[in-house]
């Protein structure tokens, strides 16, 4: 009894810290182990293409051409963290447009901005693989949702946007089934 009082004196606090910090790992590995807590990969109900729009505000370009092309790559980056080339499945781009009056009357009319005329509103429409999780569309370990800040890089330009448009296109272990049976109908939302 006297030898487990001394022993007992001999541990410090950090020493009590360390072994309960121990512990409790053992028992959390013992209920994943147990699968009584989910790891991430069981967190991933399927994998699927899905299409997300970038909204590029306010681009100034005095060139003849928009740089971003359908059917070519750009470089893309999730909240400045770099990620891969994504197909680009649609650009749309407009001029800076304002709001003016009309007289005698209670309307207004849209027109372009001539006093702004370099400068651009772009929607990009993006394709990528994602790993579909309950909380949504997993994208280079982002999720990707609604107002997260997204820059696309190519040669010759680097523009930062917001996505402003997710869906979901066809899951990637039903691509294989629609090639080979065409009368096949999936619920894609």
């Amino acid at each position: 009894m006297q030898k487990l009082l001394m022993f007992i004196k001999k541990i410090r606090p950090v020493d009590f810290i360390i072994i309960s910090g121990l512990i409790i790992a053992l028992f959390v590995g013992f209920f994943t182990f147990m699968n009584f807590r989910q790891t991430a990969d069981k967190q991933i109900e399927a994998t699927s293409k899905i299409r997300f729009q970038v909204y590029i505000r306010s681009v100034t370009l005095t060139g003849n051409k928009i740089p971003l092309r359908k059917g070519q790559k750009t470089f893309i980056s999730i909240r400045n963290v770099p990620y891969s080339d994504l197909d680009i499945v649609d650009v749309q781009f407009d001029r800076k447009k304002i709001v003016l009056p009309t007289f005698n009357s209670k309307k207004v009319v849209v027109v372009e901005d001539v006093s702004q005329a370099s400068l651009f509103d772009i929607i990009v429409t993006l394709e990528d693989t994602a790993k579909i999780t309950k909380d949504g569309a997993v994208v280079g370990g982002n999720k990707i949702k609604m107002g997260l800040p997204i820059t696309l890089e190519g040669d010759d330009y680097k523009f930062s946007g917001i996505v402003s448009n997710l869906q979901q296109v066809v899951p990637v272990s039903q691509e294989h089934d629609l090639i080979n049976n065409p009368s096949t109908t999936y619920d894609v939302q």
